[in-house]
């Protein structure tokens, strides 16, 4: 299977030009505020007086509910939504093979790289705090950063001229890879045997690891994906004096009332979770597909949450509100506004795999639409995405959001470019 997904990776980057102290502190939910988890973060409103033209919405539904019937998906869940109302909310299908249940907001999916944002913003509380330094390098934070390697086109490694700084971490400019996305070429074969791949050690223990591993390029010299969140993890570890599952809990779900999120969960929510058609295979990695309910040994601030859409619309709709949810302030404004600031250049973009496309930059965490003319959402649009499919995004020129729920790695892509086409075809008044 591997080898088919590396091939809609490709083809779709071409079509789409793409210790802590004995006494604990108090948690910092106590002093951000709570938004109430059993209010709904879902306000419906009239789809004509929020922009959208009913029968455009309807091909979204209709497409949606044609790839169920012809057996593509198991079932999905599409929310679209303007001026903090919701346009159209709806379940397809089911949650999955065997299971009556569809999908609904309430479902809970693995969302995958979606944690890279949530991460990331949690980061930035540590920013605004003065405990974590964008321009710092991550040695000042990981020591065993201080000598990295770079690989070269020969085999051999020389030492890196320039530090990794916690912003390339963010911006995926730190010069690491994942070793999947080219899984035949010696240096993923390198990263798979010095134990890129490893889920049985701690996120600390996995820095140490990752920092043996040579390069692919100079930091903040090209674009790679990379496992640079799960690094920023042990960073944030490190700066927050917390396991990172608590430091997102204390920082971002606890305040946001996300009380679905998480690194894993409860065995009594089985019921709700979502399942894809058939597991999946990815070079070193396997069936990606893990068992909700296991707490891992490891926290992965790349891809390990699960969330519902409800949560994530919470999420959503703080970066939406520069920050703020419901009265509870996550980030300042000026923080909000740092993350959709370009950090590439068309040098940078060039020189790796970049994956957004045209018109696309990327920020702290997220992509970012540079030109809207050749991207669908408007400029600013912060957005990504999770490898089975998951997807949000908020477009603060159109005041629009959107989250959409899968589990199906194989046609990830494909929704991406069915959801822009269907959301801003319908999309009346911008």
């Amino acid at each position: 299977m591997h080898t088919g997904f590396m091939r809609a990776v490709l083809a779709a980057s071409l079509a789409l030009g793409i210790g802590a102290s004995a006494v604990a502190a108090p948690p910092l939910s106590a002093s951000r505020g709570v938004v109430d988890p059993k209010v709904s973060s879902l306000v419906k409103g009239d789809p004509v007086t929020l922009g959208f033209d009913p029968a455009k919405l309807k091909v979204a539904e209709d497409g949606l509910k044609a790839d169920v019937a012809a057996g593509k998906l198991a079932g999905a869940y599409l929310l679209i939504g303007r001026h903090g109302k919701i346009a159209f909310q709806e379940g397809f299908g089911a949650q999955g093979p065997g299971q009556t249940a569809v999908p609904n907001e309430e479902s809970i999916f693995r969302v995958f790289s979606m944690t890279k944002p949530i991460v990331t913003v949690t980061a930035m509380t540590l920013v605004e705090e003065g405990k974590l330094d964008l321009d710092a390098p991550v040695s000042k934070y990981l020591p065993e950063y201080a000598d990295l390697k770079v690989w070269q086109a020969d085999g051999t490694t020389k030492p890196a001229t320039k530090p990794m700084l916690v912003r390339n971490l963010m911006s995926h400019t730190s010069g690491l890879i994942y070793g999947f996305i080219q899984a035949t070429s010696p240096l993923a074969k390198v990263w798979d045997a010095g134990g890129e791949n490893r889920q049985d050690v701690k996120l600390r223990d996995y820095a140490k690891l990752v920092a043996k591993l040579p390069l692919r390029t100079e930091p903040g010299a090209a674009w790679y994906y990379s496992r640079s969140i799960d690094i920023l993890g042990a960073v944030v570890e490190v700066a927050s004096g917390k396991t990172l599952d608590v430091a997102v809990k204390e920082r971002v779900t606890g305040p946001l009332g996300m009380t679905d999120t998480g690194f894993w969960q409860p065995a009594s929510s089985t019921s709700r979770f979502d399942e894809p058609l058939a597991a999946s295979n990815l070079p070193g990695i396997g069936n990606p597909y893990y068992n909700y309910t296991v707490k891992p040994v490891q926290f992965s601030g790349g891809g390990g949450i699960s969330s519902t859409a409800e949560d994530y619309l919470r999420f959503a709709l703080m970066l939406q509100g520069s920050g703020t949810y419901k009265g509870v302030q996550i980030l300042k404004p000026e923080s909000v506004a740092k993350m959709r600031v370009d950090q590439t250049t068309p040098a940078i973009r060039q020189a790796g795999l970049f994956f957004p496309g045209p018109g696309m930059g990327f920020g702290l965490g997220g992509s970012v639409v540079i030109d809207d003319k050749l991207a669908r959402p408007g400029n600013g649009t912060y957005s990504w995405w999770g490898i089975a499919g998951t997807e949000f995004w908020v477009d603060p020129k159109n005041d629009l959001f959107m989250v959409f729920m899968i589990q199906n790695l194989e046609r990830a892509m494909e929704y991406q470019r069915k959801n822009r086409a269907w959301i801003y075809d319908a999309l009346a008044k911008p």
